[in-house]
């Protein structure tokens, strides 16, 4: 049995010890907002790359969720392929995170969002894990091949939550792989082209989240 004394010093480091638990990645801290969103970057890139790094500062100020965009595994090769060993180690920090918004930041619904290899990388998450939290799936850039775990097209057919689907119509590959998920669109999954822009959506960064942005609010 704790003594009175070793009680109030647990007390004392509970806030470091919740602190220390934050995966890495940027925070932004919204107080009061019942809800949060985690948000996974692109192949080679961070929390503050490009489409993520934006849509972490716009989605706080606009929706007023809290944002967490986190670091996973980015790897010094252009071989997507090679990602699929890098899963495992994302997974926890994608689950790490999901902790930290639910019991110490309090969240009640907590949203994921990815871009392409973040997209990837999620949606395999979410599909091979039991989440009840997560609430909602935004996907960004969702691109399929590479077969199991890689092949987001196939990943995403799995989710049992209301989707969010923006997709660029200038790489082929963005565009063939959004016409191979036209057959899952209903009233749980929306897709949203954003006509003339390319995988990187440099340049339609507001109207990527205006679309996001009205569709939180919507849920």
């Amino acid at each position: 049995m704790l003594s009175r004394r070793s009680a109030c010093l647990l007390a004392a480091l509970a806030p470091w010890v919740a602190a220390a638990q934050v995966p890495p990645g940027e925070l932004i801290d919204v107080p009061g907002s019942q809800a949060a969103i985690v948000l996974a970057h692109g192949r080679g890139q961070g929390p503050d790359g490009q489409v993520v790094g934006p849509l972490r500062r716009s989605i706080a100020k606009d929706a007023g969720l809290t944002t967490l965009a986190v670091q996973l595994p980015a790897l010094a090769t252009a071989d997507y392929l090679a990602y699929a060993a890098t899963f495992p180690d994302a997974y926890k920090t994608l689950q790490a995170a999901i902790d930290y918004l639910s019991k110490e930041k309090g969240a009640r619904r907590i949203y994921v969002l990815g871009y392409s290899m973040g997209a990837r990388m999620t949606t395999a998450f979410l599909a091979a894990t039991d989440v009840p939290s997560v609430s909602g799936y935004i996907g960004v850039g969702v691109l399929e091949g590479g077969g199991d775990l890689l092949d987001a097209n196939l990943n995403i057919r799995k989710l049992k939550v209301p989707i969010l689907d923006l997709y660029a119509d200038s790489t082929p590959l963005d565009l063939r792989s959004a016409e191979n998920r036209k057959a899952l669109v209903g009233p749980q999954y929306k897709q949203v082209r954003l006509s003339g822009a390319n995988h990187s959506f440099k340049g339609y960064e507001s109207e990527l989240s205006r679309e996001i942005v009205a569709w939180l609010k919507s849920q």
